[in-house]
């Protein structure tokens, strides 16, 4: 049996029991953990599960084709997660990677505007049932580890503030701004002009509001505009979970743009999630249902980019687990909110929000996701040749190295 070949090659640790269309029970794993039995519907999921499960388990839990006797899908989840190092990473050759790149990322500005509206254009009251009050949907930063959800995101914001240098009366350019929240925080503590650019309508609508209602409109001016239509120049550019979706065949372009909107003196800083492993294949479930046209690249595949645009990379730093930590609290977040989301939409919607939050945790904690910050600059002294400013500009940073001390 396909199916049962494949388990067994792959789930080593762990309780795991797979109920069989013909009745037969499948015990996998060590018996360690929390134990997990489900049941697949028929022989066309079973076989589906065997040929593409990197595809098939998404749509066979939002579907029905796999229900659950014991435990849930973030157990079955956490429970392959652990079992990752079994099942090595799928490289891709030039000719395919080619082809793809130009199949599904090719990220034109029409088709970045329809991959955005995919997620981004959902209603805000949904992203408000399991995000902080801010509306921060990238990784947050946990100083300490008995942080709240909504001090790791302020500690975040302050973190990218640190690391701009912000000045008051400076220009900022912030590429895909969300729904307003880290603009209006530099407008307001730093008393700087920004400019917020999105490709999501729901977002601009929210941004827009968010800055009337809080007098910033003057300092805090939100569009839907493509990055790649920015006029410049500005003295400081923050981009964060917005490189993701540039698509690999724009690299060049899109680092090309940040050296010509920065100012000669200006710092730029790009928060990105990326693979610590080196360049693989998207989730193809994820690239399907949630994020098309999306890329989480290497670094070894950012950096040549950053360098052919003239761009000199003053500071990297790598968070390790904070995004794990985020996905952890919005997920338990939505799964509080459940019923309301299932009014909103449906159930079908529920599960595979369920299952894209626990897989995009299991990236994070298993299979080497991470986040990267690049600070740019086009001259060698445009920041501090030490990190200690970065204490003394973020006081979640402060914090911690006291604590330390």
């Amino acid at each position: 049996m396909a199916l049962q070949a494949f388990l067994q090659r792959v789930i080593r640790e762990g309780d795991l029991r797979v109920r069989m269309p013909s009745g037969d029970v499948l015990t996998m794993g060590d018996g360690t953990g929390t134990p997990v039995t489900v049941t697949i519907a028929n022989a066309r999921w079973a076989a589906r599960l065997a040929i593409y499960p990197s595809m098939a388990l998404g749509e066979a839990y939002m579907d029905g084709g796999l229900t659950f006797e014991q435990g849930g899908i973030h157990d079955l989840v956490d429970l392959v997660g652990r079992n990752a190092q079994y099942r090595p990473l799928k490289r891709i050759g030039p000719l395919a990677r080619w082809w793809l790149d130009r199949r599904l990322q090719a990220n034109a500005r029409l088709a970045a505007r329809r991959n955005v509206a995919h997620h981004y254009d959902l209603s805000v009251d949904f992203y408000r049932r399991f995000l902080d009050p801010d509306l921060q949907y990238s990784c947050a930063y946990f100083a300490r580890p008995d942080m709240t959800l909504e001090e790791a995101q302020a500690a975040k914001k302050q973190h990218l503030a640190a690391k701009l240098l912000l000045e008051s009366g400076q220009s900022v350019l912030d590429i895909g701004c969300g729904w307003g929240g880290l603009g209006l925080s530099l407008a307001r503590a730093a008393d700087v002009r920004v400019d917020g650019i999105t490709l999501s309508t729901e977002q601009l609508a929210t941004a827009h509001w968010r800055a009337e209602s809080a007098g910033l409109a003057e300092r805090a001016r939100f569009s839907l505009t493509d990055y790649r239509d920015v006029e410049g120049p500005y003295d400081r550019i923050v981009s964060v979970g917005m490189f993701e979706h540039v698509g690999r065949p724009n690299y060049q372009t899109y680092f090309d743009q940040v050296a010509r909107l920065l100012k000669d003196d200006g710092v730029a800083v790009i928060h990105s999630i990326g693979r610590a492993e080196g360049p693989a294949l998207n989730q193809p479930w994820v690239e399907k249902y949630i994020f098309p046209g999306g890329y989480i690249p290497a670094l070894s595949e950012v950096i040549p980019f950053v360098e052919r645009a003239g761009l000199i990379v003053a500071d990297i730093e790598i968070l390790r687990l904070h995004y794990a930590e985020t996905l952890r609290c919005w997920r338990e977040r939505f799964a509080a909110q459940r019923p309301e989301i299932a009014q909103m939409y449906d159930e079908r919607f529920c599960r595979m929000w369920e299952f894209y939050l626990s897989i995009s945790e299991l990236a994070f904690r298993y299979r080497g996701h991470m986040v990267f910050q690049l600070q740019l600059a086009k001259r060698v002294d445009a920041a501090p040749i030490t990190r200690d400013y970065m204490a003394c500009h973020d006081p979640a940073v402060a914090v911690s190295v006291r604590q330390v001390a």
